[in-house]
């Protein structure tokens, strides 16, 4: 079966940016787009250039493709620690050989022609293409939703905190499933980024253990003299309010509904 190029780059480019945008949803990674895209193409490029090495040792050429798939997600990832790097790249890889795994058994069940072991593999029938048209709808679908529930959802309120003399201000929302409390105390939980505005993290020694879909995680937690909320409504503050730094990338301050009933 001829494979041209230009296919091969479009192929490859579809499946590894889907297989990136999934690792980044499971990771919650806060990357952005661009990287992935980024990260992407180098990816697409390197899967049509690798039969051109001409490399015969079957070693070799695993080690070789593992490292390409490490630097892809270096390059698509965003990492504050080794740690997670090594998360983000094994459930790409494993990912990686799960659906290609899957696709082979499938052409072979349905006599699809394909090609495989030179560093990428094609079928007559094109898979990537039509999974990334489905995440990029999936993908404008959340953003729409996302914008209208911004403009029209009253859960969501700004809030400007204080701790000292520092003051940063986030978006926020009330969140009824939020259960996380410190010595019976209720504790909202920020982004780590909109926590370092307030506070050195790595000098807190109050923590609480949460659970979350990826196992337990340890939350640090500091006190805010004052939160002061506004929904586009009112506005009220609540003072000594406890404030987690999440382990995993949020974009919004997590209220307990607690803070709701303060006047």
């Amino acid at each position: 079966m001829q494979v041209y190029a230009e296919y091969a780059l479009l192929e490859n480019f579809c499946m590894d940016f889907t297989l990136l945008y999934v690792v980044k949803a499971i990771t919650k990674n806060g990357c952005s787009r661009a990287r992935l895209v980024f990260a992407a193409v180098l990816g697409a490029c390197f899967a049509v250039i690798y039969p051109l090495l001409g490399i015969k040792n079957a070693i070799i050429g695993v080690a070789v493709k593992f490292i390409s798939g490490a630097a892809m997600c270096a390059i698509g990832g965003k990492f504050s620690r080794f740690s997670g790097f090594l998360k983000f790249t094994a459930l790409f890889m494993a990912s990686t050989f799960l659906v290609g795994g899957a696709l082979i058994a499938l052409f072979s069940l349905t006599g699809v022609e394909y090609g495989s072991g030179e560093g990428y593999l094609i079928s007559s029938v094109p898979v990537g293409i039509p999974l990334f048209a489905a995440l990029a709808i999936g993908i404008a679908i959340k953003s729409a939703a996302a914008k209208f529930m911004s403009r029209h959802c009253l859960n969501l309120v700004k809030c400007t905190v204080t701790v000292g003399d520092r003051v940063a201000e986030c978006g926020g929302f009330y969140d009824s499933g939020n259960k996380v409390r410190y010595r019976g105390m209720p504790v909202s939980v920020a982004p780590r980024e909109f926590a370092q505005k307030l506070t050195d993290i790595d000098g807190i020694k109050s923590c609480v253990e949460i659970h979350t879909v990826s196992g337990k995680a340890k939350l640090p937690v500091f006190r805010a003299d004052r939160v002061e909320i506004d929904d586009g409504r009112s506005r009220h503050t609540a003072v000594g309010v406890l404030i987690g730094v999440s382990p995993q990338h949020i974009t919004r301050l997590v209220l307990s509904p607690d803070l709701a009933e303060v006047n």
